[in-house]
């Protein structure tokens, strides 16, 4: 995997964080720790597009149907009772 050098500008109060969280050994550099938020942000929009594509298949999924509750509760116990044994 290639590389490519970037050079950010943080405030002082942001670099003070990094550093923090350096001598905390929670990295090893400025540079793991930018690496990490980025792929903190990358998991994060997975998911949201996850979500995203989650709930379009919902709606396209048809009408709704009326919710039992009590049926299902009665399902649910049906199906785990050998589970609470």
């Amino acid at each position: 995997m290639g590389t490519t050098r970037k050079t950010i500008t943080v405030t002082d109060q942001q670099d003070r964080w990094i550093k923090a969280q350096i001598a905390a050994g929670q990295f090893t550099n400025d540079s793991e720790y930018v690496r990490d938020l980025i792929r903190r942000d990358q998991a994060s929009q997975a998911n949201i597009e996850a979500i995203r594509a989650a709930l379009i298949e919902g709606e396209e999924s048809g009408d709704p149907k009326p919710f039992d509750s009590n049926q299902f509760k009665q399902e649910m116990a049906a199906k785990h009772v050998d589970k609470i044994s």
